[in-house]
């Protein structure tokens, strides 16, 4: 099969830090795992992105992937929502090079994408698939009102126009029938793990004694790392270590980490809440392996697959109920799950955890092996290629 990954974003090295400010949830590396597990499948696959750096070449191939970088505006990194007046030139570029060798099927990533995919395949018989990574009709992500009204109306057009929907978990399902896309048009398939970097076995970062939960920089207000900071206070000698964000150097200036911190000292924990600003993919098993629990407790703000990757390295999860995370926590045996918003309540069931390390030791065994099952990117793959199939 002849696969099209489109997407606003390209990061064919693995080792690439883990976020940045105009790709927060690392849509790049996730959209380069999948390209590389389809690859692995047997599936001639390209990857089709804005070249967004005048180093970046015409084309390069990557773990059996070939990424081609198309003109489309200025070659500088541009927000998703600095996208759209890019969209014509960028359809332009892929109609042009579709008509000359067209795919079996193309994957769009993001909206913006999405609208570029279905344009430049109108008056084909190319079947697109859309996969959002996150909705703009979801609470919990402040933006100006136009920009919001039309992120929302184009999420409407483009799910409603493509062949299928593939959708990271049911909460995002939900959200996709809420803007009346046919459940039938829909499949749940999350994304993948790499669970031969991520496993229990291996390197742990330096830790002292205290208990260490482990949460995910924010990239909205909406975060619910408030309510783990007040939590903290009711947790003596445990320490919170919040991972990704911007540069170190550049944390004291990224507003919402300055509320935390400020929240931290009112809190009387700021010697208890590490920020470790920007860090590179290998070292991130190491510090998830370090960590007793990973805690993401915001009903609305996905994280990416963080939260997954610690439990595919034996770390329990502690969540928000109705949140992105409820697929992959099975409350009670691979972590909690609790209302999110009460700081007593999740200090509570953490108190409890940290206070039985052999149901904290079970939980982790649990973890991975729910990680490994549900996760790898191997399955992820087939359920991708079984999604495309039904779509063509």
């Amino acid at each position: 099969m002849r696969i099209a990954l489109v997407t606003g974003h390209a990061a064919p090295d693995p080792a690439a830090p883990r976020s940045s400010g105009t790709d927060p949830r690392g849509q790049a590396l996730r959209v380069a795992a999948l390209a590389a597990t389809l690859a692995g499948l047997g599936h001639l696959v390209t990857v089709y992105a804005r070249r967004d750096s005048p180093a970046r070449p015409d084309s390069q191939n990557a773990g059996g992937v070939r990424f081609e970088y198309l003109p489309a505006g200025p070659a500088a990194p541009l927000p998703q929502d600095r996208l759209l007046p890019q969209l014509g030139a960028f359809s332009a570029e892929l109609s042009r090079r579709w008509q000359q060798q067209p795919p079996d099927i193309v994957h769009a990533h993001f909206w913006t994408s999405g609208l570029a995919a279905l344009a430049a395949t109108r008056g084909t018989q190319i079947p697109v698939v859309q996969s959002f990574h996150s909705l703009g009709s979801q609470r919990g992500r402040p933006r100006p009102a136009d920009d919001a009204m039309i992120r929302s109306r184009m999420e409407r057009v483009v799910a409603r126009a493509v062949r299928s929907v593939l959708a990271g978990s049911s909460a995002e399902l939900t959200g996709l029938a809420g803007l009346g896309v046919p459940r039938a048009a829909i499949t749940v398939v999350p994304f993948g793990v790499d669970t031969s970097r991520f496993e229990p076995l291996g390197p742990q970062a330096r830790r002292g004694k205290a208990p260490r939960l482990l949460a995910a920089a924010p990239s909205s207000r909406e975060h619910g790392l408030d309510t783990v900071i007040r939590a903290l206070a009711a947790l003596p000698g445990a320490e919170l270590l919040i991972v990704g964000g911007p540069p170190r150097a550049e944390i004291g200036t990224d507003p919402i980490l300055r509320e935390l911190a400020e929240l931290a000292g009112r809190a009387g924990v700021s010697n208890r809440v590490l920020f470790t600003g920007k860090i590179s993919q290998s070292r991130i098993p190491a510090l998830l392996r370090s960590a007793d629990l990973f805690v993401h407790v915001a009903s609305d703000e996905p994280t990416g697959i963080l939260p997954v990757e610690a439990m595919a390295c034996g770390t329990p999860v502690v969540a928000a109920e109705g949140g992105a995370d409820q697929d992959a926590v099975v409350d009670g045996a691979t972590g909690v799950l609790v209302a999110p918003g009460s700081a007593s309540a999740l200090a509570r069931r953490i108190r409890q955890l940290l206070a039985s390390p052999m149901l904290l030791e079970g939980f982790g065994i649990a973890a991975a092996d729910r990680a490994r099952s549900r996760y790898s990117w191997e399955r992820v793959g087939q359920e991708t290629v079984a999604a495309y199939e039904r779509a063509g």
